[in-house]
């Protein structure tokens, strides 16, 4: 796929992309890098105060913020990273407490999202909030057609 199929493609999307200020940007990157790995998402851009990881793409970025202040933690607010599976979803998870994170939920279905659902929770070492999860869109259908 060509780099202009690749922004064609990514147009499709609703989200440019999401960055996340950190504190000890080095230490960030050690975590995302082997987790988002579990995903098979890479990193695709390295600047001075800045990187981005993606499926070809800088879809989530990680960043020193641009004012000098402090990194803080948006209360309310997380991210999910879609699995392809759900054996991804639990790699992810074991990878994540590995590193460092903290259990906000272990892997499984939830009720409360549908039967089609399965992911985890993640907080990570700045506290961020993260979710990596597989939507099972064959069972969805099956469920819808029954």
């Amino acid at each position: 796929m060509t780099a202009q199929q690749k922004m064609l493609e990514q147009a499709q999307k609703s989200i440019c992309h999401l960055s996340l200020g950190c504190n000890d940007l080095t230490k960030m990157i050690g975590f995302y890098r082997p987790l988002l790995a579990t995903l098979d998402i890479g990193l695709v851009a390295e600047h001075a105060q800045a990187v981005a990881f993606g499926k070809g793409y800088p879809t989530f970025w990680l960043q020193t913020p641009f004012n000098g202040e402090k990194a803080t933690v948006g209360n309310g607010s997380h991210i999910g990273f879609m699995a392809t599976n759900k054996s991804q979803v639990e790699k992810f998870y074991q990878t994540a407490l590995a590193l460092g994170a903290t259990c906000n939920g272990a892997p499984g279905p939830r009720k409360d999202y549908g039967d089609a659902y399965f992911g985890c929770f993640i907080i990570d070492p700045e506290g961020h909030r993260i979710e990596a999860s597989f939507w099972d869109f064959e069972l969805a259908q099956a469920l819808k057609n029954a």
